[in-house]
């Protein structure tokens, strides 16, 4: 994490903190920290929301070009040995990089402060997923703005053009690199999904085809390849290749595949947007930023700046009891709940009172699930004359032979307040076994993207030769000079959650949306507190506005983002850009 601008300031500056005993104490305002605080203090619990960092957000922030190169090298917080407790034992809270493998180029770029790069892109969410019910039925809603995302594409390798996505009924007629037959055969398509989700003719779609891997059924609608690639992995946005049974991968089963085309489907034109999918005003570091808004709302206290320095447990037994804050002050809580960074020695007890000692020993986090390359463009061009906002999928094997997952990339420009006007920001990501093979991937699709010449280009390689990929690495400083001013890949673990008195949310996944975490963030908050509803309906009917929006967050040791993309903060309803913002409202529904 990143160190305070204080590290190396006395204690005494560090303010204290009052009430000293919490139902839970939370470290790290990242997305799921931030909904679970704000759960915890709608159920009526007492919540203390901490963060050694001086912005909201953690690997969900939005953050300047200089200070995510800062967070993504950050090196664990270190604990002074004199941080002792005579009460309690302290155990340090160490921490480990969740980042490797970062290269940025240039360092330094002109007026900075004017982009909010999201850490853990490229992400959108669908107008009809679980986060978007969430936000209604907490009214977080009330806190955001969104714009529509204008395009959706998929690039072709055979001919190493864009092309746009036929999502809907309109856009099928529209397309022009469909053929009649073509379009008949994913109209009648969507016709059968659309028929087997009514209810009167559910059963439509056979149990045994259901069950089956969706591209089996899709060759078994006698779909071409061209039609079943789209809805493969631009509509139902699968990860792996689904073709290719030997890296037998994430194969997704019929089932699966028609529900993602339902929640595409009904997305399509809700809140009157203009497309499925909607990206928050001046970044993802909103989200996490408008729930900790809500729990302030509800009496959380917020104090960021505040690194954790050791965790309490009861002498003798070894019980978790609180936490230690570098400030040397000793906090108690009944929960606790930490950033996926933070691992918990095994020496410290984590079971409730009651359980059994043997199983109470597990370190937290859990074990890394894999691996994600990121990578982020500021360039100044846009990858399509007509649209600022668009998705953009590279299926697996349209970039070379060994690709194996997909490619997603997430252009973004001013009107959403993330950039100047006339400049774009580009997020890229996708899953891979080690750093090389996801490098190799982004390169490969930087190159296709933003080359001088696109169609065409045989250069475009992902080989696993360490000299090729140099050399293919030198050739795209080249030809990225005109458009390209700055650009940065690394590479971040997927760690799992864990759920005991001390509680692990997981890192940030490789999906597009933000419905997984959602699903798991829900699970987590009924595991700490059975029997109490995850945000009861009562909630969306009050409006937060009309208490003190800032309840209890402390301002002279937290920070704001200022309006032209500063530290990752708030700024939902104003903004540089340009058109007409999508609200999420009840009344839309």
């Amino acid at each position: 994490m990143l160190e305070p601008e204080t590290s190396s300031s006395p204690a005494t500056e560090f303010p204290p903190v009052e009430p000293t005993n919490f139902d839970m104490i939370i470290v790290g305002t990242g997305l799921q920290e931030s909904i679970i605080a704000a759960a915890a203090s709608t159920a009526g619990k007492s919540v203390l929301h901490l963060d050694p960092n001086p912005f909201y957000g953690s690997h969900f922030s939005s953050l300047s070009p200089s200070d995510l190169s800062s967070f993504l090298r950050s090196s664990p917080p270190y604990c002074s040995p004199s941080l002792l407790s005579d009460e309690y034992d302290a155990i340090p809270l160490s921490a480990r990089p969740l980042y490797s493998d970062v290269e940025i180029s240039p360092e330094e770029l002109e007026n900075c402060r004017r982009f909010c790069l999201d850490v853990s892109g490229p992400r959108v969410l669908f107008c009809a997923d679980s986060a978007i019910e969430l936000m209604l039925k907490s009214g977080v809603s009330h806190y955001l703005e969104f714009k529509s995302v204008d395009a959706s594409l998929i690039y072709e390798a055979e001919s190493g053009n864009l092309s746009s996505v036929p999502d809907s009924r309109a856009a099928i007629f529209k397309d022009r690199s469909l053929g009649l037959t073509e379009k008949t055969q994913l109209m009648k398509f969507f016709k059968l999904v659309q028929e087997h989700l009514e209810e009167e003719n559910e059963g439509l779609i056979s149990e045994e085809d259901m069950e089956s891997p969706f591209v089996e059924f899709l060759t078994k609608m006698r779909l071409p390849k061209k039609i079943k690639s789209i809805i493969l992995y631009s509509i139902a946005l699968a990860d792996y290749d689904q073709e290719n049974a030997e890296t037998g991968e994430d194969l997704l089963k019929t089932k699966d595949g028609i529900n993602r085309l339902a929640l595409y489907h009904s997305s399509i034109g809700r809140f009157n947007a203009q497309s499925a999918m909607l990206y928050p005003m001046y970044g993802q570091g909103e989200l996490p930023q408008a729930f900790c808004r809500r729990a302030a709302v509800k009496g959380c206290i917020y104090v960021l700046r505040m690194p954790v320095a050791a965790l309490l447990a009861e002498k003798g037994t070894g019980l978790y009891k609180g936490v230690k804050l570098k400030s040397g002050q000793d906090l108690l809580s009944s929960q606790l709940v930490i950033d996926p960074r933070f691992v918990v020695p095994p020496s410290l007890a984590l079971s409730r009172r009651g359980a059994s000692q043997e199983s109470s020993q597990d370190p937290i986090p859990a074990a890394v699930k894999g691996k994600v390359a990121r990578g982020i463009c500021i360039t100044r061009l846009s990858l399509k004359s007509d649209a600022s906002n668009l998705l953009i999928v590279f299926p697996p094997r349209s970039l070379c032979p060994e690709q194996a997952t997909s490619v997603r990339v997430l252009q973004l420009s001013g009107n959403v307040a993330v950039c100047p006007p006339g400049m774009f920001v580009t997020h890229l990501s996708t899953l891979c076994h080690d750093a090389s093979q996801g490098k190799r991937l982004l390169t490969a699709a930087i190159d296709a993207l933003f080359r001088d010449t696109m169609p065409g280009n045989s250069e475009t390689s992902c080989s696993e030769n360490p000299e090729d990929t140099s050399a293919s690495e030198s050739d795209n400083m080249k030809v990225h000079s005109s458009a390209l001013l700055w650009t940065a890949l690394y590479i971040q673990e997927i760690t799992e959650g864990s759920v005991q008195t001390i509680s692990s949310g997981p890192s940030p996944d490789g999906n597009l949306s933000y419905n997984d975490l959602i699903d798991v963030t829900k699970k987590m908050f009924q595991q700490l507190y059975p029997g109490q509803e995850f945000f009861p309906e009562k909630a969306s009917s009050e409006d937060p506005e009309d208490k003190n929006s800032d309840g209890g967050c402390r301002g002279d040791n937290s920070s704001e983002k200022n309006s032209d993309g500063g530290d990752g903060g708030s700024g939902s309803g104003s903004g540089n850009g340009n058109g007409n913002s999508v609200g999420v409202y009840p009344e839309y529904l």
